[in-house]
C-alpha cells in the first residue's frame, strides 16, 4: 500500500478564493489519524469555525506557532473508532453535569467543542476524578430544562427573554459599581483599573453582539426551521449560508470567553483583598452572577441551538 503523505499548505501563496475550498479538499482526503498543516501570515481561526460547522467534531486544531507574524496549525482528522464526546455534547445531553464541569473550571461553553481528555491533559486534571464525578447520581436543581427537546423558534425566544435581558438589565449596574469601586479602591487595588477596561469591553462587545443575533441570526434560524417542517420555500439570505453569522457569532463568544478568563486572573479568581469594603463585595458578586448567566447563554447557542440550525439548513440543501 501507498504510504499516505501528510501535506503541508502554505496559504499565503493560494487565491483568496480557493484557500478555504482547497484546505477543505485536503481535509477531506486526509484518512483518520492524519494530519493537514497549514502555514499563514494571520490567524486562521475562522477557518477552525467554518471546519466545525461543516464538518463537524471530527478533528483536533493544535497551534504550533501562534503569531504574532506566521501561523502554524495542525488539523488532525480524529480516529473513526475514537469518537468521543465533546465537553458540549455532554453538556448538551445532561445539563446538570456543567455543574461538575465548573467545580474543576472546566469551560463548557466557549471551549465546549472539546473533549474530556483533551481538557484534562491541557488543565491539569485527573480524568479519573472527573469522571467519578460526572458519573455521580444527580440531584435534580432549579436548572433541568430539557433545552435540547426544543423547538428552535422557542429556544431563540427563550435566549432573548432570558439571557438577552438580563444583560441589558445588568450591564448598567455592572459598569457603575466597577467605576465606583476602581475610583475607591485603585490606588491600593491596581489591578480594578485592568478589571474595569475588561468589564467595559466586555459589556460593550455584548450589546453589539445580541443585537446581530436579534435582527439578523435568530430570525433566520426561526425561517430555517419554518421551511424544513413545512416544506416551503427559504428565502436566500444576504449572508448566504447560517454557516457566516453562526461563525462570527462563535468567534464572539469566543472573545468573550477571554475576556472572563483575563479577569479571573486579574482578581485571583475573585479573592477578596482584606480591606475589601460591601461595595467591593458586591461588585465581585454581580460578575460571578453574570459570568454564570453568560456562560449558560453560551452553551445554549454554541452546542444545541447553532449546530442545530446548521443541521437543518444542510438537511434543506439536500431536498
Amino acid at each position: 500500500m501507498e504510504q499516505f503523505i501528510e501535506p503541508t499548505l502554505d496559504v499565503t501563496k493560494i487565491e483568496p478564493k480557493r484557500k478555504h475550498p482547497m484546505i477543505f479538499e485536503l481535509f477531506d482526503a486526509l484518512p483518520p489519524g492524519k494530519t493537514l498543516t497549514i502555514l499563514n501570515d494571520h490567524d486562521p481561526k475562522p477557518l477552525y469555525y467554518q471546519l466545525l460547522a461543516e464538518r463537524g467534531q471530527i478533528f483536533k486544531w493544535q497551534y504550533l506557532e501562534n503569531g504574532p507574524v506566521n501561523w502554524k496549525v495542525e488539523i488532525t482528522r480524529n480516529n473513526a473508532d475514537s469518537q468521543e464526546e465533546t465537553i458540549g455534547e455532554m453538556s448538551r445531553a445532561d445539563i446538570r453535569k456543567i455543574e461538575v464541569f465548573k467545580q474543576f473550571g472546566i469551560d463548557f461553553c466557549c471551549g465546549g467543542n472539546k473533549t474530556l481528555q483533551e481538557v484534562c491533559t491541557e488543565k491539569g486534571l485527573d480524568i479519573h476524578q472527573v469522571k467519578a464525578e460526572l458519573e455521580k447520581p444527580k440531584q435534580t436543581s432549579g436548572d433541568n430544562m430539557a433545552y435540547d427537546e426544543w423547538h428552535l423558534d422557542f429556544l431563540s425566544d427563550f435566549i432573548v427573554q432570558r439571557h438577552h435581558n438580563y444583560i441589558r438589565k445588568q450591564i448598567p449596574a455592572l459598569l457603575e459599581m466597577s467605576n465606583k469601586v476602581t475610583t475607591v479602591h485603585a490606588d491600593r487595588h491596581p489591578e480594578l483599573k485592568g478589571l474595569n477596561h475588561c468589564i467595559e469591553t466586555l459589556c460593550a462587545e455584548l450589546n453589539a453582539h445580541i443585537k446581530k443575533e436579534e435582527i439578523v441570526l435568530f430570525p433566520y434560524i426561526k425561517q430555517l426551521e419554518y421551511a424544513f417542517n413545512n416544506g416551503t420555500a427559504l428565502p436566500i439570505p444576504s449572508f448566504g449560508s447560517v454557516h457566516t453569522p453562526v461563525n462570527i457569532m462563535m468567534m464572539e463568544h469566543e472573545s468573550a470567553g477571554e475576556i472572563l478568563e483575563e479577569m479571573k486572573i486579574l482578581t485571583d479568581n475573585y479573592r477578596l483583598p482584606e480591606d475589601a469594603c460591601n461595595s467591593y463585595r458586591y461588585l465581585f458578586s454581580l460578575i460571578q452572577e453574570f459570568e454564570d448567566d453568560l456562560k449558560l447563554h453560551i452553551h445554549l447557542e454554541n452546542n444545541i441551538l447553532f449546530p442545530k440550525a446548521l443541521k437543518i439548513e444542510k438537511a434543506i440543501e439536500k431536498l
